[in-house]
């Protein structure tokens, strides 16, 4: 047999086992870079690593908090149908041990954040917040949430009273009902820091710290001296205290 029957023009014949593999890998790349880049766009987070790490979880709260109604396209916000079903899909997966939650947020929809909120309470596994720039409004239900809460020195906080958008009816149901939703905002956060709802509804209707409202700005000590927030720390503070209630509770088993 002719030598020549085995080359091509340009010599030997190449395996091309390699080229449908090597596509398929850079497809793959392509494909999780993509997701990674989405999650980040979507969510403010990057997805949680399939392989072992260190179990941590980070989840952010920036921006408003989006409620039933959506926000305009400009704001930066948090929606509640996001951080939901994430918290619910974390409590079920074994690989994650803690969450670390960052707040950045001025605050938005009550009953959305108070859902987040209630949500954190509930979770099995040890939580850690850490308030960042600020935690106002109904950021401070959702701050106090966790297990154990940290606020950085320049970092603050406002409580002020309910508000309410769109049209208000000038009878007495319309006050029974803003007392109500405060009372739950009052009670939630007297049940998960150290502050009385005494002392809480002193700040909230404080007439002399707000220009045209009512309410008071804590910064970053004093809100650890009013017992809401536990202590001043940052991103360092935050994840050692969380790796320590992970091994209390890991401990415990």
């Amino acid at each position: 047999m002719k030598k020549s029957q085995f080359l091509n023009e340009d010599g030997p014949k190449q395996p091309q086992e390699n080229k449908p593999k090597n596509e398929s890998t850079q497809q793959n790349e392509n494909t999780s870079a993509n997701d990674t880049n989405n999650e980040i766009k979507e969510f403010g987070q990057l997805p949680t690593s399939k392989e072992e790490g260190s179990g941590i979880h980070c989840i952010t709260i920036i921006g408003q908090v989006e409620g039933h109604v959506s926000m305009p396209p400009q704001n930066k916000t948090t929606k509640y149908e996001h951080l939901i079903p994430q918290l619910v899909g974390l409590s079920d997966d074994p690989k994650i041990k803690g969450v670390l939650v960052v707040l950045n947020t001025v605050g938005g929809d009550v009953e959305a954040g108070l859902a987040i909120a209630e949500l954190i309470t509930s979770f099995e596994k040890p939580v850690v917040s850490l308030v960042l720039g600020g935690a106002h409004s109904i950021g401070v239900p959702i701050a106090v949430s966790s297990d154990y809460a940290f606020i950085t020195p320049s970092a603050t906080m406002t409580i002020h009273p309910v508000r309410m958008n769109g049209t208000v009816l000038g009878v007495a149901q319309t006050f029974e009902y803003f007392d109500q939703m405060q009372e739950r905002i009052v009670e939630f956060v007297s049940n998960n820091s150290g502050i009385s709802s005494e002392r809480f509804r002193e700040l909230m209707l404080d007439t002399g710290k707000l220009a045209k409202d009512m309410g008071t700005i804590l910064v970053g000590k004093q809100a650890v001296e009013e017992k809401i927030i536990n202590e001043v720390g940052g991103l360092k503070e935050a994840l050692h205290k969380l790796h320590q209630l992970i091994e209390e509770k890991e401990g415990d088993k």
